[in-house]
């Protein structure tokens, strides 16, 4: 029988972009398990590597619950907190510490204590936050915010990122010591097009946590649509299969799902014949694709214009030049994105909270006064520590 995991009040969650669930049916799926598994049973730190929607948390979870940690499983999204609250989430404050510290709280990391913090989307942190992660993981300790006082931990770490870490490396985001401290372990969490062998056994599983709350008896795959399913790309990965599995139980007939039942992403979706599918439920479908799209022909033509706009530039002696095209970046997509923070982040390929230390560089948005105050108590506590 194939190995299941979800969470563990999966009816309770409210909707989110993480995979509820992850089963490991394909071979590679078969042999990324065996290697969690011995990994669960070191207590070693480990980074798991992944696109959003693959499971990451699942397998964060699944290494705690096989190790021998009797403490509890905590888990943290770095990119969900401001620049201003999440070095008080993560490493706790005394009363007084800053504007609004009415009363002394504890961090993430003492509320792990004995057992497992699992840090989701590492690659959101600010530098000057994975300075004092990596001082706590080098001396196994931490200081709360406005205090003197180490507290020593007996934490296991594990972190998760959709970032790739060796770019945001070279582009001075993310310290090269951090990561060498994180990646003691490293998982790389195939995306869903990858292990195309848990695609169909996945949306069993979703058929049977969706027809019963909609009242349906059993419900099959048409032929047309198990190779819908295998043919396509998944960027949503685990998450959008099971919006997908959900909405196609609601507008069947007949308890059959239909390929045309499913709400795929056109642009997506590659189209199949289904003779050649049927029966191929281990390996994709070969298909037919042009050598070069017309838009990776004008992505080239567009890049050969910047760099051209780039040497008259240099050559007329721009003054700089690397401040005014940033600048010009930020400003330009924030403009294009109708100021949708969120929208810019993802198009200029940053997390969010580095695009808001660069919006608020530029006065494109306003200083949080409670940040600033914060910012100023942190170098007090730093000062007095050091």
């Amino acid at each position: 029988m194939d190995k299941l995991l979800t969470f563990p009040d999966t009816a309770g969650m409210t909707l989110s972009i993480r995979a509820k669930a992850l089963l490991f049916h394909d071979p590679r799926s078969t042999a990324l398990l065996t290697q969690v598994e011995r990994i669960a049973r070191s207590d070693a730190t480990a980074l798991i590597i992944g696109e959003t929607g693959t499971g990451k948390e699942l397998i964060a979870r699944h290494i705690h619950n096989h190790s021998e940690r009797k403490g509890p499983f905590v888990a943290v999204n770095c990119g969900a907190f401001s620049e201003s609250l999440i070095d008080a989430e993560l490493f706790g404050h005394e009363a007084g510490a800053f504007t609004g510290a009415a009363q002394a709280r504890s961090g993430w990391f003492e509320a792990a204590n004995g057992g497992t913090l699992f840090l989701d989307e590492i690659g959101d942190l600010s530098l000057a936050l994975q300075v004092k992660l990596l001082r706590v993981l080098q001396e196994r300790q931490v200081i709360r915010l406005g205090s003197r006082r180490p507290i020593s931990l007996d934490v296991r770490l594990i972190a998760a990122t959709n970032v790739d870490l060796q770019k945001a490396i070279a582009a001075d985001r993310f310290r090269a010591d951090l990561f060498y401290r994180l990646s003691v372990a490293t998982i790389d969490l195939p995306a869903l097009c990858e292990r195309t062998g848990d695609i169909l056994p996945l949306a069993h599983h979703f058929i049977n946590v969706y027809r019963s709350k909609l009242n349906l008896g059993p419900v099959a795959l048409s032929d047309d649509t198990q190779a819908a399913l295998l043919a396509y790309e998944w960027p949503g990965n685990i998450r959008e299969l099971e919006n997908v599995i959900h909405y196609a139980l609601i507008v069947c007939r007949d308890n059959v799902i239909q390929a045309d039942d499913l709400k795929l992403v056109g642009a997506l979706h590659r189209k199949i014949s289904v003779a050649q599918s049927v029966g191929q439920t281990a390996n994709r479908p070969t298909l037919d694709l042009p050598q070069q799209s017309p838009a990776v022909v004008k992505e080239e033509n567009l890049l050969a214009r910047l760099e051209q706009l780039f040497v008259e530039m240099i050559d007329a002696g721009e003054a700089a030049l690397f401040d005014s095209v940033e600048e010009n970046l930020i400003r330009t997509a924030f403009s294009s994105c109708r100021q949708n923070q969120v929208q810019t982040a993802k198009v200029l390929g940053i997390s969010r909270n580095i695009l808001r230390t660069h919006l608020k560089r530029f006065g494109l948005i306003g200083v949080d006064t409670n940040a600033v105050s914060s910012s100023v108590v942190d170098a007090d506590a730093a000062c007095v520590t050091n």
